[in-house]
């Protein structure tokens, strides 16, 4: 099943995103700012993308890195992933971070984020006095081996 998304340009210069490549699992997101927002080494920013979403019932963006900007520059996201509900209907903001050791510079219309069109499921939970028990039971943080 392919989703169909409606995407509003809320800046008109804003890019739609595309995928990149035939087989690419993310589009592009780009950078819709006025002027260059220089990133000193710990420092963060939300960055405006311009464009609102509307996804189908039953699925989100997840906002994700880039790799490119993880490997070249040490950018990546505070909340990674991002994610982009279904009845949002705001501009879609990126949380970056730059964990470098150099100051970065996004311009406007960098590609800065990818984002995954991916199904989602809504669990009905059920109140229990008690779990049914595993073999790794209440073992936590390296529990299992490293």
């Amino acid at each position: 099943m392919t989703p169909r998304v409606q995407i509003k340009k809320l800046r008109a210069d804003a890019i739609v995103p595309r995928y990149m490549t035939e087989q690419a699992a993310g589009l592009d997101l780009c950078a819709a700012i006025d002027a260059p927002v220089a990133l000193a080494p710990g420092q963060r920013a939300a960055i405006d993308t311009g464009l609102a979403f509307a996804l189908p019932p039953g699925f989100e963006g997840q906002i994700r890195p880039r790799s490119g900007l993880a490997r070249e520059h040490g950018i990546t996201l505070v909340n990674t992933p991002g994610t982009l509900d279904a009845d949002y209907r705001g501009s879609v903001m990126v949380l970056v971070i730059n964990h470098g050791s150099e100051v970065v510079t996004i311009k406007p219309k960098d590609r800065i984020a990818q984002m995954v069109i991916a199904p989602v499921v809504q669990a009905e939970l059920i109140e229990v006095d008690e779990l049914a028990s595993t073999a790794r039971g209440a073992g936590g943080f390296g529990s299992t081996g490293r």
